[in-house]
């Protein structure tokens, strides 16, 4: 008896660090994994959140002729909007560098009096996975909208 449970034991000594090994050659692939997943939270979540901005601005400029080409007024909307973001908080207060902000009037497909407005919004930097994500994404969104009043 004493000597089966010596081929027992030693059988079990020799399958011992398998767990390991699995785990030193996995766990590059799931590290890569959970950063390209953060990285997309964050851009996807940037997306969202400018294209909502993009929404109200564009909404808010379709009042009227005389609120047709406010990039002012656009700004502090976008502003409002986008203030979860990162890199905007309570300290951006403009709309000249990040984010870029304009809104101008134009003459609709139907040759009617619109506007247009447009977003350029410049992502956190984030963990570039070579070939797969890049460090930084901008992304860039224009909307066109009939004037709600006459012209």
């Amino acid at each position: 008896m004493s000597t089966r449970l010596r081929c027992g034991t030693s059988a079990r000594h020799r399958l011992r660090g398998g767990a390991a090994l699995e785990m030193a050659l996995l766990s590059p692939w799931v590290f890569f994994l959970f950063i390209g997943a953060l990285d997309w939270g964050f851009y996807s979540s940037a997306l969202i959140s400018v294209q909502a901005a993009l929404r109200s601005a564009t909404l808010y400029t379709a009042t009227g002729a005389s609120t047709a080409a406010d990039s002012a007024g656009a700004c502090s909307i976008v502003l409002a909007e986008i203030r979860t973001l990162p890199n905007i908080g309570p300290a951006v207060t403009s709309c000249g560098s990040n984010p870029v902000v304009t809104a101008t009037a134009v003459t609709g497909p139907d040759n009617a009096s619109a506007t247009q407005v447009t977003i350029t919004y410049n992502s956190v930097k984030m963990i570039p996975l070579p070939g797969m994500l890049a460090g930084q994404f901008t992304i860039a969104k224009t909307a066109k909208m009939r004037l709600r009043t006459g012209t």
